[in-house]
């Protein structure tokens, strides 16, 4: 622990609880900002627990800035498979190439540097500038929103720039400048071992005795927030084609989720659709000239939960006879059955793909 009699008692019981129950992390054995980096990506919108399996596989991999740049970015989302938000690991591999032509291949040590690689926001460069490089950034995630609200009772809703910049500037007074990673660290580890979203460990706390939201008993109004989240609901259609031992998958390549995933031949509608009347439909039409030569069975329907969406999805299984001229659907490839673990697709099909 810091010994500093600039700390304040918050960050000195913060730095001791720290010491005394820190998680032993696979990162946290690194001290290189290529590995704090990817670590702090993968933890983004996503478990520790789940976390862990995908940076040591991701390590051992691409265990450098070089290896990464230089891989294929279908191998990079076929590794990064069922984490979900692949846009992380897009930005990862893009970032990778910028660090290779902008930097020489060396990982910047500047904070303004850090910032300006793709996908790297204020919290990344903040996590990174401060475990690897020991510069005095305060991180702020939801974590840390939520211990600092309680303790100071913000009342600025945390989505606002006002709620923004009073959390932002209280973590940024308290950080212990001697050892800022650690403080970091603490602080993210403390909201989500004991003061959690939903009953917090306060009897446990050893903040207890600052908290403004516990003196007045009000620490589940903490972080205020005003932000209203839509949900939208979209319908897709996936028709597994199977013809003796090939079957089809097309790329997504539009400004959409999953963009550069595989996927089966999809048709997608504004409205839930039965069989009936997804025949009648123009891209049902375009996709299968000659239906009356194909067997169709429905296989499965999954309701596939994202942070702003909704897919609900139907998954037909459609047989060609082997003898039909069947031709490729518009965009897809024809490869082999066995071939389709190779394909980095979305955890929505790798469900379906888990019952076959």
């Amino acid at each position: 622990m810091e010994k500093s009699a600039a700390l304040s008692p918050i960050t000195t019981r913060l730095l001791n609880w720290y010491e005394a129950h820190k998680r032993e992390l696979p990162w946290r054995e690194k001290t290189d900002a290529y590995s704090i980096w990817i670590s702090e990506v993968i933890l983004q919108q996503t478990r520790v627990a789940q976390g862990e399996d995908y940076f040591l596989r991701f390590m051992h991999r691409f265990p450098s800035v070089q290896a990464l740049a230089g891989a294929e970015e279908e191998e990079v989302l076929k590794l990064w498979q069922g984490l979900g938000y692949y846009s992380r690991a897009r930005n990862l591999h893009t970032a990778a190439k910028q660090i290779m032509s902008q930097f020489g291949g060396i990982f910047p040590t500047r904070y303004s540097d850090i910032l300006s690689l793709r996908g790297v926001g204020a919290y990344t460069a903040a996590a990174i500038s401060s475990i690897a490089f020991n510069e005095p950034h305060a991180v702020v995630d939801g974590n840390v929103n939520r211990v600092i609200s309680r303790l100071f009772a913000v009342e600025s809703s945390i989505h606002t720039s006002e709620g923004k910049k009073a959390i932002a500037g209280i973590a940024q007074s308290l950080i212990a400048r001697e050892s800022p990673g650690s403080y970091n660290q603490a602080l993210m580890d403390f909201g989500s071992m004991v003061c959690t979203p939903t009953q917090p460990r306060c009897t446990d706390c050893v903040l207890r005795d600052y908290c403004a939201a516990y003196a007045v008993k009000r620490v589940n109004d903490f972080p205020v927030n005003n932000r209203k989240t839509s949900v939208k609901k979209r319908y897709f259609n996936y028709f597994h084609i199977v013809q003796g031992n090939s079957t089809f998958l097309q790329k997504r390549e539009a400004s959409d989720i999953w963009r550069n995933m595989y996927e089966f031949p999809l048709i997608e509608t504004p409205a839930a659709t039965d069989f009936i009347d997804l025949e009648q439909t123009m891209a049902f039409r375009d996709l299968f000239h000659c239906a009356t030569s194909l067997t169709f069975d429905h296989q499965l329907k999954l309701k596939h939960q994202l942070t702003h969406q909704v897919i609900i999805t139907n998954f037909y299984r459609v047989i060609v006879p082997g003898n039909y001229p069947f031709t490729t659907p518009f965009k897809a490839i024809r490869i082999d059955k066995e071939q389709l673990s190779d394909f980095p697709v979305s955890r929505l099909t790798d469900r379906y793909l888990e019952i076959l």
